[in-house]
């Protein structure tokens, strides 16, 4: 049973550093695509950021380009998005996906953790 399981949220202040990790476990994931969206209340969910596990290609959303960044650790099998900076505007719930092939479309993605939420205050 594939499992994504995300940890790292909480409340911060802005300008704050904190790292979110994405445990995934339940099958070999080297041949797909990792990535973090998130979801503000009343809102539809947005790419965050992606990578290719086995290259280790990145790709991120203009809104966190330079302040955010995606890595992993395949020892571990944890994907991580460290977050820089952050604004009011970066409060959501962030989610973990999967998906064999390279898009920024969550409905592309075949398997999704239960997300995290972070909340950040002024």
């Amino acid at each position: 049973q594939v499992q994504l399981v995300e940890s790292g949220g909480g409340l911060v202040q802005a300008g704050d550093s904190p790292r979110l990790s994405c445990a995934a476990s339940g099958r070999t994931f080297s041949s797909y695509a990792m990535g973090w969206f998130r979801q503000a209340p009343g809102k539809e969910r947005e790419f965050v950021a992606r990578m290719r596990w086995s290259s280790g290609r990145t790709y991120y959303a203009d809104s966190v380009k330079d302040r955010f960044t995606i890595s992993r650790d395949n020892a571990k099998s944890t994907v991580y998005l460290q977050m820089n900076s952050l604004k009011p505007e970066d409060t959501a719930v962030y989610y973990c996906a999967a998906n064999r092939y390279d898009s920024v479309i969550p409905d592309r993605y075949d398997y999704w953790g239960q997300g995290t939420q972070v909340t950040v205050s002024s």
